[in-house]
C-alpha cells in the first residue's frame, strides 16, 4: 500500500502533466490533438501507452526515479529500444511522424533523443524475418508444427514472410512490421490435408486444402489476395 503511495506521489511530482489527463495514453492523444495529430483511441494506462503502427507497436513508458518517457518498438520476438526524453510535445511529434511513414533518416535527423541505428541495420540485414524462422523452426515448444515449418521455409517465396505461431496454427504476414498486412493461418488437418485463413478477408473462413496444393495456395492468397476455391477441390 506504502510502495503504491509513494508511485503515485513520485508520478504527480514528476508527470503532472501526465497525471492530470489521467494516464499517459490520454495525455499523449490531449498532446497529439493540440497540434493536429490523431493517434485515435489509445489504452488507458497510468505509465504505459501503445501505438499501433505500420512500422510495428510503439511503446512508450515512463521511468520510475526522473521524469522521462522511454520509447521502442515491438513486435512478435522483437523489440527494440530506440530512445527517450522528458519531452511529452518532443515525444507525440516523433511518434506521429514514425506512425505517418517519414522515412527513418528524416526521423531520426529530426528527433536527436532517437537511436535507430540497430534497428535499421536489423531491418537491412533481411531482418527479423530469419531469426524468427530460425527461432521457431529451433525450438522444442513448437515441435509439433516443425513438419509444417519445415515445409513452408522450404519455398524461396514463404520464408520472406514473417512467422509466427498463433493457437496452434502457423501465421504467415508479409510485413514483418505491421500487423495488419497481408497474413494467412495454416495448420495440419487429417490425411495429408491443410487447413488455410486468409485473415481479415470478409465472409471467407478456413478452407481445407490438399497437401499438394498447399504452397500454391498460401502462395496465391498472400502476394495475390486471393485463396483459388480449387485449391483442394473444396468450396471454402
Amino acid at each position: 500500500m506504502l510502495d503504491a503511495i509513494a508511485r503515485r506521489d513520485r508520478g504527480r511530482r514528476l508527470y503532472p502533466d501526465v497525471t492530470a489527463a489521467g494516464g499517459l495514453g490520454p495525455a499523449m492523444r490531449e498532446a497529439a490533438e493540440r497540434t493536429g495529430y490523431d493517434f485515435g483511441p489509445l489504452p488507458l494506462g497510468d505509465d504505459v501507452a501503445r501505438i499501433e503502427t505500420a512500422r510495428g507497436v510503439v511503446t512508450v513508458h515512463l521511468a520510475a526515479d526522473e521524469r522521462l518517457f522511454t520509447v521502442s518498438v515491438h513486435i512478435p520476438g522483437f523489440t527494440w529500444p530506440i530512445g527517450s526524453t522528458s519531452d511529452l510535445a518532443l515525444l507525440v511529434d516523433a511518434v506521429a511522424r514514425w506512425r505517418d511513414g517519414t522515412p527513418y533518416a528524416d526521423v531520426a535527423a529530426r528527433f536527436a533523443f532517437l537511436d535507430l541505428g540497430e534497428f535499421v541495420r536489423t531491418l537491412e540485414a533481411g531482418e527479423p524475418t530469419a531469426q524468427q524462422w530460425s527461432g521457431l523452426l529451433s525450438a522444442d515448444f513448437h515441435r509439433r508444427q516443425r513438419s509444417l515449418l519445415r515445409r513452408l521455409h522450404a519455398d524461396e517465396v514463404l520464408r520472406t514472410m514473417f512467422p509466427t505461431i498463433t493457437h496452434g496454427a502457423v501465421r504467415l504476414r508479409v510485413d514483418p512490421l505491421d500487423g495488419t498486412s497481408r497474413q494467412v493461418l495454416v495448420e495440419e488437418a487429417e490425411s495429408g490435408r491443410y487447413r488455410v485463413l486468409r485473415v481479415g478477408a470478409a465472409g471467407v473462413g478456413w478452407t481445407e486444402v490438399a497437401g499438394d496444393d498447399l504452397i500454391s495456395c498460401l502462395r496465391d492468397a498472400l502476394t495475390g489476395g486471393v485463396i483459388p476455391p480449387e485449391c483442394g477441390g473444396c468450396g471454402g
